[in-house]
């Protein structure tokens, strides 16, 4: 299966050279599952769109440190290939971002989050169960960041997660599915983002990630279940 992953994060601080690439985590999430898929991947932020998603199997979104709600150049450009995406069915997983993008493209609404800052381990509460998603508990965490939200679904979309009391995933039909959270990053990633931003974290965030910290995310399972979620897309 060949993946085409579209990039969106716009960090180019120092911190992000001295760490892998999304499209390097996003490919070693979903080899971690299958080894022999191939991934190409796709520099939106710079207006690096492919030309022919037919060509692919499936797509990811990664996150970034943008907002969906900005004015962005690419951001209305990568709002219409969602919608013509989910108008083929093509196979589409979003990831923070991601997940804000796909529903911001279709009809759903993205606002602040109340709680201000989200980050560290997250606890993700299963609202729905999708068929592809038999090897992830009930309860299943990931690594998490972010202080905007989906505050309300696109109109057909079915919630199949949340975390603390706020949306944080949801499925389209069996060709879309999204997650609030990073399935891509490592402990040794958040904990050294986690340093990074203490100080925009604030206090009690950070005090809160730290501690979260202690434990490690259901990674191998979330990958499984992502490839099993293209599997039967395709």
């Amino acid at each position: 299966m060949h993946l085409a992953i579209l990039v969106t994060n716009t960090d180019k601080s120092t911190f992000a050279a001295k760490h892998p690439l999304d499209e390097e985590k996003f490919t070693h999430l979903i080899q971690m599952a299958r080894p022999d898929w191939l991934c190409s991947a796709f520099q939106i932020h710079a207006d690096d769109f492919p030309t022919d998603l037919q060509a692919f199997d499936g797509v990811m979104i990664t996150g970034s440190p943008a907002s969906t709600r900005s004015d962005l150049p690419w951001i209305d450009p990568l709002l219409t290939l969602i919608q013509d995406m989910h108008a083929q069915k093509l196979p589409l997983f979003g990831a923070c971002f991601g997940h804000q993008a796909i529903a911001l493209a279709l009809g759903g609404q993205v606002a602040q989050n109340p709680e201000g800052w989200v980050h560290g381990l997250i606890l993700n509460h299963m609202q729905t169960r999708p068929s592809w998603t038999q090897e992830l508990p009930a309860d299943f965490s990931l690594y998490g960041s972010h202080s905007e939200y989906v505050a309300r679904l696109p109109g057909d979309a079915i919630e199949t997660a949340q975390s603390r009391g706020l949306n944080a995933g949801f499925c389209i039909g069996s060709h879309i599915w999204t997650s609030q959270h990073h399935p891509e990053m490592s402990h040794d990633f958040i904990t050294a983002l986690t340093e990074e931003m203490r100080h925009s974290l604030g206090t009690a965030a950070y005090a809160r990630a730290k501690d979260s910290l202690r434990q490690q995310a259901d990674q191998a399972l979330f990958a499984q279940s992502l490839a099993q979620f293209f599997d039967q897309a395709a």
